[in-house]
């Protein structure tokens, strides 16, 4: 069950991009769907969300975006970087107008002292910008998720207009 308020805002996201006739992409690591499925679980999203990437692995950020390897090998993927090259590949590999990405460290374990555990790092992006910033969110690994996923939505909100 996905939280009523989670809900309302993935309505104005939609809301907002059908204003300006935009199509939306989602490209996830450390939310495995949870943003594409927020806005998906919404009847009628289909005239806006075009497709959702779970690119959990390096592997997958390489193939299915188009995420440099040895950026990944420098930097890791919990990284601006990495969240700014998803968000890039999202637009460029779909139908999309706008894209948000996020990579980040949920928890319990693999955080370190310099990428703690609730770590996220967002990218968005349009056909001509891109932008990113990053979170330190508290709490379990659910807790961190979905954390991730309202201020995701709330990125594209903003960017859109709703």
């Amino acid at each position: 069950m996905i939280d009523p308020a989670i809900l309302a805002s993935a309505e104005a996201v939609l809301a907002a991009c059908r204003g300006r006739h935009w199509k939306l992409a989602t490209a996830e690591s450390c939310t495995g769907g949870l943003i594409a499925g927020a806005l998906t679980a919404i009847a009628g999203s289909s005239d806006v969300v075009d497709r959702g990437f779970v690119t959990y692995s390096n592997e997958a950020k390489v193939a299915m975006l188009g995420v440099d390897d040895a950026v990944i090998a420098a930097v890791g993927a919990v990284s601006e970087q990495v969240a700014r090259a998803m968000a890039e590949g999202a637009v460029r590999n779909s139908l999309a107008d706008i894209a948000v990405a996020v990579t980040g460290v949920a928890g319990p374990g693999g955080g370190t002292e310099a990428k703690p555990v609730g770590l996220v790092w967002f990218g968005l992006a349009t056909k001509t910008s891109v932008r990113s910033e990053y979170r330190i969110f508290p709490g379990d690994r659910a807790a961190v998720r979905e954390a991730t996923v309202v201020h995701a939505l709330a990125m594209i909100s903003q960017s859109v207009g709703g």
